[in-house]
């Protein structure tokens, strides 16, 4: 009995990990009630994901709330960029689909592809944000980058993120499963994203401690400069946050 109750029991490991998706899933839901919030409260979650992935986690609440405010300004300088290009392709649908004038189906289907990709962009962008320090121009170029460097992953994270709103489409016929949806539908495919991109960042992270050795021995001149780990920023009390600059590595 008491080997059930252990911590290291892959059952109370697993009963543990969804309790903490749940937390997770209902702390995002809140701070993205006032929608300007929704970039701060998305690099929050993927910081947590990030950690849970890699399984350094410790505190969710405390992690969290940590991120969003460190990260609260940039974060929602660049949700509204990606708010305004949201509305657009919106106001774009909303033309096509109640306006008398017959368009050409490759328009739609553009439409569709731009909005595709626009999601991946913005799962990476605000990873991105969460694990490493840059600017929002240079945040939102990685993403990019990211997203076609690594399209099968791109396309997985893509299709694993679009499931709950699948599901909720179906509201009706879910019956039971409804429930589940909105405990664990923005959690849950944030921490299948964050298993999926975690290798890409894995492969950034070396050349980023590099770069912080080698920028505690030399200053940041003015037209360029270095990445900074999150993490490394958080052991070292956030002393060189200031000091980041675009990457060039990350551009590989």
């Amino acid at each position: 009995m008491g080997r059930l109750f252990n911590l290291d029991n892959p059952i109370m490991a697993a009963l543990s990990r969804v309790a903490d998706l749940l937390i997770l899933n209902i702390i995002t839901f809140i701070c993205c009630i006032p929608i300007f919030t929704i970039g701060a409260a998305l690099t929050a979650m993927h910081s947590v994901l990030l950690k849970m992935a890699r399984k350094t986690d410790s505190y969710i609440v405390r992690s969290y709330f940590s991120s969003f405010k460190q990260n609260f300004k940039q974060a929602t300088g660049m949700w509204l960029i990606f708010l305004a290009i949201y509305a657009f392709i919106g106001f774009d649908f909303m033309l096509i689909l109640n306006t008398e004038i017959t368009f050409p189906r490759f328009i739609i289907y553009l439409l569709i592809v731009v909005l595709a990709f626009l999601i991946i962009i913005t799962i990476y962008a605000f990873a991105l944000e969460a694990r490493f320090v840059n600017t929002v121009r240079t945040t939102l170029g990685n993403a990019v980058i990211l997203s076609i460097a690594a399209f099968p992953r791109s396309l997985a994270m893509l299709g694993i993120t679009l499931v709950p709103v699948v599901l909720w489409y179906f509201a009706e016929s879910l019956g039971p499963l409804l429930p589940l949806v909105m405990m664990f539908g923005i959690s849950a495919p944030a921490y299948v994203c964050a298993l999926l991109y975690s290798p890409v960042f894995l492969k950034l992270e070396p050349k980023v401690e590099e770069e912080i050795k080698s920028d505690m021995e030399w200053s940041v001149d003015e037209n360029g400069g270095n990445p900074f780990a999150r993490d490394e920023i958080e052991e070292n009390d956030g002393k060189a946050a200031e000091e980041a600059a675009e990457p060039s590595e990350n551009q590989d």
